[in-house]
């Protein structure tokens, strides 16, 4: 069994002093892992950080800023920005003594990669993009629609009805779970992994959500096809029924030229859920290589 411990790294520089939360898991090269959000903390990570760690290597998780233990006094547009969300990366870094990392981001996780790959291109080894958002904000454009189209009617009419209810007032345990249950149906393919994922997404804080893409509107994220002189092995994996679409996959393949894509069947947004021996399969592949 993998080892794990847990800590905090101090920030005194920053207005106002946060610490940041994480875990690790395990012993060896150190890998982070990037959980999606945003908005969510790293709990729902720890099967997968586990997982990898069992490979022989020492996996990373931490709370982004504003969520689980990396506590925030003031949670506001200064305080949560793509800018001091990566720092708190590269702070964690130095605090582990870590000289280069593999760097995992998995869906916001990965535009969240995007953004320190591009700061600190030399602190990566190599880099991996599960279900990213990818390299722009495109996805964005059909996001909804391939939400919509993993679902049943029926469910699609479920959670429109629990969505009203929140809508109107009523933030309930019983209301909010229930959109959860539905909504969750859009993340898997095989929809007895349905509970795991509507387990977390109650989780989410929407302050700290709306003002991650605000930020995101706001910088003009679009890193597509400027990652000329990056030279580090990158794999994307991607599940072909998810609620990212293969094209945007494909943009990343694009913009990061020593890469590999790895398309799953039967597949939504956990491959670790739906396929997890091809997903295992492919990064301990990817890391061993």
């Amino acid at each position: 069994m993998a080892c794990r411990e847990t800590s905090f790294v101090d920030k005194q520089d920053l207005k106002p002093p946060i610490e940041t939360h994480y875990e690790t898991f395990g012993q060896g090269e150190p890998i982070l892992i990037i959980n999606g959000g945003p908005g969510f903390n790293s709990e729902g990570f720890a099967f997968i950080a586990q997982e990898i760690a069992d490979l022989g290597y020492k996996t990373i998780i931490y709370d982004q800023r504003g969520t689980g233990g990396s506590k925030l006094n003031v949670v506001n547009s200064e305080t949560i920005t793509i800018y001091l969300m990566v720092q708190d990366i590269e702070d964690l870094r130095k605090k582990l003594k870590i000289e280069k990392w593999v760097v995992f981001g998995h869906s916001f996780g990965g535009i969240l990669a995007t953004h320190y790959a591009a700061k600190y291109p030399k602190r990566i080894k190599k880099l991996i993009f599960s279900s990213s958002g990818g390299v722009n904000m495109n996805f964005r454009n059909y996001l909804q629609g391939r939400i919509n189209n993993n679902m049943t009617k029926e469910q699609r009419d479920s959670l429109n009805y629990y969505q009203k209810k929140l809508d109107a007032g009523d933030n309930s345990v019983r209301t909010i779970y229930k959109r959860a249950s539905f909504l969750a149906n859009a993340y898997v393919y095989y929809k007895g992994n349905a509970p795991t994922v509507a387990a977390r997404l109650p989780q989410i804080d929407f302050k700290i959500n709306s003002l991650v893409i605000q930020d995101l509107d706001k910088i003009k994220y679009n890193y597509l096809n400027k990652f000329p002189d990056f030279k580090q092995p990158v794999l994307i994996i991607q599940g072909k029924n998810d609620i990212i679409s293969v094209e945007t996959a494909e943009e990343i393949k694009q913009t990061f030229h020593n890469s590999k894509l790895v398309l799953l069947d039967n597949c939504g947004h956990y491959g670790w859920l739906d396929r997890k021996d091809l997903y295992m399969r492919a990064i301990g592949t990817f890391l061993n290589n």
